[in-house]
């Protein structure tokens, strides 16, 4: 990490800016990769508090049970709305099950695999979109220079930090990190918390 702290406040004035304001990156690893991915699908479209209160309940709901594919492939369609989930993350939470169970999403080995071909697999999944690949990408694997430019808190973060007359263009938001490589996804996260704009912050609760 001291290395790409390093690199960031070398290569650009506005990210060292904001290393200086923020202090040290703290970047906790989630260890289970598929709690990550029922997380992201349980989160998505709701409030941060209303996604807790579901996990909550679906950690209530299996006891001592692993949170696994085997676990949701066992359970009944109705235990699970009733912990709070629409039908169509249900049917995500089922396909999710179904792939990762089939291995044609395999956890086991997915982080051996290059940063493409992990997004190209998980986006197999029903309601998992490139968004959420990368953000499995920077918070599950530890992937250091992940840029991910539909995420609207970096653009955002980009356009206030970086004084643009507009949102950026994914393309604008590559040439302006640029220089921030091989560490796009730790300058990411400087300005998820740069950023007071309300996405940004549960965005990167989400995820923390």
């Amino acid at each position: 990490m001291a290395e790409a702290i390093t690199h960031l406040r070398r290569s650009d004035r506005t990210i060292c800016r904001i290393i200086d304001a923020h202090g040290p990156m703290t970047l906790p690893l989630e260890a289970d990769p598929f709690r990550v991915l029922v997380r992201s699908i349980i989160s998505q479209q709701i409030s941060t508090a209303a996604a807790a209160s579901i996990q909550r309940r679906v950690d209530a709901l299996r006891g001592r049970r692993k949170l696994s594919a085997a676990w949701v492939c066992d359970m009944e369609d109705e235990a699970l709305r009733q912990c709070g989930l629409s039908p169509q993350k249900l049917r995500y939470l089922r396909d999710l099950a179904e792939k990762v169970s089939m291995r044609t999403v395999d956890l086991r080995t997915i982080h051996e695999r290059p940063d493409a071909e992990v997004i190209r697999e998980l986006t197999q999944v029903l309601g998992i979109g490139i968004w959420t690949a990368q953000m499995f990408l920077i918070f599950s694997l530890g992937r250091l220079d992940v840029l991910p430019t539909g995420d609207l808190g970096v653009r955002a973060a980009i356009e206030r930090e970086y004084q643009l007359p507009a949102h950026p263009t994914p393309r604008q938001c590559e040439e302006i990190a640029q220089p921030w490589r091989p560490f796009a996804s730790i300058a990411s996260w400087y300005l998820w918390r740069s950023s007071d704009a309300r996405l940004s912050v549960e965005q990167a609760a989400l995820w923390q």
